[in-house]
C-alpha cells in the first residue's frame, strides 16, 4: 500500500545535471534505463525503468524515482520484493484536472525499498502508470538515486545544450515524447476521411461512387438488349405467322 507524505526534497543539492557519485559507481555500461510503452504526446503509458547492478559490488536496498515537472499523478505498480512509496508536493500554483477537481499537490517522488537487497548482477524493474504531457519534441528527465548496502549512485546527469548523451558518465533515464495520434492509433488519412463522410450519411467516397455509376451504366445497357431481343422475337413469330397462312391458302 503506498503512503503519502510532502517531499522532503530528497534530491536538494544533488541538482540535475553534473552530478556526480554519491558513493560507488557501478559499471557504465549497465545504466538505469526507462522503457516506455507510448511515448505519444498526451497518451498514457506505462514507464518501466530497470537496473543490472549495484552499487561496486554492493546490493541495491532502493530506488527512487524522481518526477519531473508537467507530470502530476503516477500509479506504481506493485513489487512483491519492495515497499513502495509516493511522495508529495505542492504545486506552485492550483489546478483543475479533467473531471473538474482543484488540484492542490503532485506525486513528485516514488521510493521502492526492497525488503531483502537485491544482489548485485541481478535486475529487476519497476513500473510507474502516467499521462505524458501534450509536448511533442519535449524531453523529459526522471533522475534515479540507486541506494545500496554500502554507498549509492545518482542516475541524475542530463546532457547540456550541444553535449552527446553517451558522454555522461551516470546519465538520467529519459523520454522524448512523440507526435499524438488518431484515437484508434492510426494516423488520419484522405481514405479515412471518406469513410467517415460517408458513414456520417454526406458525400459517398468516389470509389464507391464510381463502382456505383458504372454498375448503373452496365445496368442500363443490359435493359436495352433486352428489349432489341424481345421486339425481334416478336417480329418473327409475326413473319412465321403469315408464311403459313399463305401456304394453307394455296393448297
Amino acid at each position: 500500500m503506498s503512503h503519502r507524505r510532502t517531499l522532503p526534497r530528497l534530491l536538494a543539492g544533488a541538482g540535475v545535471a553534473g552530478v556526480a557519485v554519491l558513493g560507488f559507481a557501478g559499471p557504465a555500461a549497465a545504466h538505469v534505463t526507462i522503457t516506455p510503452a507510448d511515448t505519444a504526446a498526451g497518451s498514457y503509458t506505462v514507464l518501466t525503468f530497470s537496473n543490472g547492478h549495484g552499487c561496486d559490488g554492493s546490493p541495491t536496498t532502493a530506488i527512487t524515482i524522481s518526477v519531473p515537472e508537467g507530470i502530476n499523478s503516477v500509479t506504481p505498480t506493485r513489487n512483491p520484493f519492495y515497499r513502495v512509496e509516493v511522495q508529495t508536493e505542492a504545486l506552485a500554483a492550483p489546478i483543475t484536472d479533467a473531471h473538474g477537481n482543484q488540484v492542490t499537490e503532485r506525486d513528485a517522488v516514488v521510493v521502492y525499498t526492497a525488503k531483502k537487497a537485491l544482489p548485485d548482477g541481478q535486475r529487476d524493474a519497476f513500473e510507474l502508470s502516467l499521462q505524458l504531457p501534450d509536448a511533442p519534441g519535449e524531453t523529459l528527465a526522471f533522475p534515479v538515486i540507486q541506494t545500496c548496502e554500502q554507498g549509492e549512485t545518482a542516475w541524475t546527469e542530463t546532457a547540456a545544450s550541444g553535449q552527446d548523451a553517451e558522454d555522461l558518465e551516470h546519465p538520467a533515464p529519459t523520454v522524448t515524447i512523440t507526435e499524438a495520434v488518431a484515437d484508434d492509433g492510426h494516423a488520419a488519412s484522405p481514405a479515412a476521411d471518406a469513410e467517415e463522410t460517408a458513414a456520417d450519411g454526406g458525400a459517398e467516397p468516389a470509389g464507391e461512387a464510381d463502382t456505383q455509376a458504372a454498375g448503373g451504366s452496365q445496368d442500363s445497357g443490359g435493359d436495352t438488349m433486352g428489349a432489341i431481343g424481345l421486339g425481334a422475337g416478336v417480329l418473327g413469330l409475326i413473319a412465321g405467322g403469315a408464311a403459313l397462312l399463305q401456304v394453307r391458302r394455296r393448297a
